[in-house]
């Protein structure tokens, strides 16, 4: 007999809850085959079968919460004398009833129902819901306030004048037999999701960000006209010559580490009663995915190009949407850039990123008229960026003297080379 475990994870992650069996009981496993899909806080994982055999058993189903070292399944080894998909036929067998037996708990039911709700037999219905599942809140209050029993309620939802005659029927007032009656303006239709294991964790650390930091945001606007003309003038030859098309994304970042070098305290953390400044600019990008908001980094920032800098993005982008991305791809960023002007967003907060204590807020280009001097104006591509901040590091000047510098740096792209 093999115990199939769950495998060490990483090094901050003990736990995970399982989001899909890709072998059922019975099945023939190979040594490597993945057997399941392994949900952690961070990324999705594959877990592979170590040695081949027979799947008898899963001791752990989907949408459970397993711990590193857990015994999840069993395997039979080859010799042991298992059939391929013996095991699976040996559960349905055990737990579930044969038709006969069905059948006769079925009927047992009921004759039971028919003699407690008519003695002379008239049939009673077999396949009642129960009335406080189903039941609209109102209902349930009615039925309680006249002493009505739940249990002598048979249908699926009912108005508060079904509740009347089951307690007429109780005095043997009205027949016993109560047809449905559907509650609609109270029976409103719902669907629950279970929140997966990474949603929760997103949750969890948004909320723990806004208690455990004093987190302010600044905002500013960036007229894009340059950036604008530069790609258009350049974006064929370069993506020629890289690749990868020019994008936003790499000017942005090449200003913000320009920026970081001026204003160090936006690059640090806080470790306990220390103040870390990082000498290396290590910048997570926010990637919107079907799971949920990640935030891979691009190392070394600082000594990149600008089509090294589209290239790991893109790739970043890629996994992140595949839900390829590795734990180191996910750890250790020093400042976060996210990105809401690609859904439309004209203006936000965003939320900071822990241990990080600056996240800069990019938003949609839109072009607005700007004064040119006290009797002209003319239409811009204008952009609002927004930087939150932790004040328990960073004061307000210098938060605002960041904002501005990433501003003058976008305004005039050529000094990126030299600053950036």
């Amino acid at each position: 007999m093999i115990e199939v475990k769950v495998p060490q994870l990483a090094e901050s992650i003990n736990e995970g809850t399982i989001s899909k069996w890709l072998k059922e009981e019975g099945d023939v496993v190979q040594a490597g085959d993945i057997l399941l899909e392994l949900e952690t806080d961070k990324v999705n994982l594959e877990i592979n079968a170590e040695q081949g055999g027979i799947l008898l058993e899963r001791l752990k189903q989907e949408g459970e919460t397993v711990t590193v070292g857990e015994v999840i399944a069993r395997l039979a080894e080859e010799g042991e004398g298992v059939a391929p998909g013996k095991g699976k036929e040996e559960r349905q067998t055990t737990h579930a009833p044969s038709e006969k037996e069905s059948g006769e708990k079925v009927t047992a039911q009921t004759e039971q129902t028919v003699q407690q709700n008519d003695p002379q037999g008239a049939p009673a219905p077999t396949h009642a819901p129960d009335f406080n599942q189903l039941a609209s809140p109102a209902a349930r209050r009615r039925a309680r306030r006249q002493g009505v029993e739940p249990a002598a309620l048979q249908s699926t939802s009912v108005q508060e004048q079904t509740v009347a005659r089951a307690q007429r029927e109780i005095k043997g007032d009205s027949p016993s037999i109560i047809p449905p009656v559907w509650d609609q303006p109270e029976a409103k239709p719902v669907e629950r999701i279970p929140m997966s294991r990474r949603r929760q964790t997103i949750a969890k650390r948004l909320v723990e960000a806004q208690h455990t930091a004093a987190m302010l945001t600044t905002f500013n606007e960036v007229d894009m006209s340059a950036i604008i003309r530069l790609r258009n003038k350049r974006k064929e030859a370069f993506y020629k010559a890289h690749g990868v098309k020019l994008g936003y994304m790499s000017f942005f970042t090449k200003a913000v580490v320009g920026a970081l070098k001026k204003f160090p305290l936006l690059n640090a953390e806080i470790v306990e009663n220390e103040i870390l400044v990082k000498k290396y600019y290590d910048i997570g990008i926010a990637v919107s995915t079907e799971q949920g908001l990640v935030v891979p980094v691009v190392r070394d920032a600082d000594k990149l190009s600008f089509a090294q800098i589209e290239a790991e993005i893109a790739s970043l982008a890629e996994k992140a949407r595949q839900n390829k991305l590795s734990l180191e791809e996910l750890q250790g960023g020093t400042f976060t850039i996210t990105n809401g002007g690609i859904f439309g967003s004209l203006l936000s907060t965003p939320i900071l990123n822990p241990p990080q204590v600056g996240i800069l807020g990019m938003h949609k280009i839109q072009t607005r008229p700007v004064a040119i001097d006290e009797e002209r104006y003319e239409n811009r591509p204008m952009m609002y960026i927004a930087l939150s901040y932790d004040h328990r590091i960073v004061d307000g000047r210098e938060a605002v003297s960041f904002l501005v510098k990433v501003k003058e740096l976008l305004e005039d792209p050529e000094t990126l080379l030299l600053e950036g």
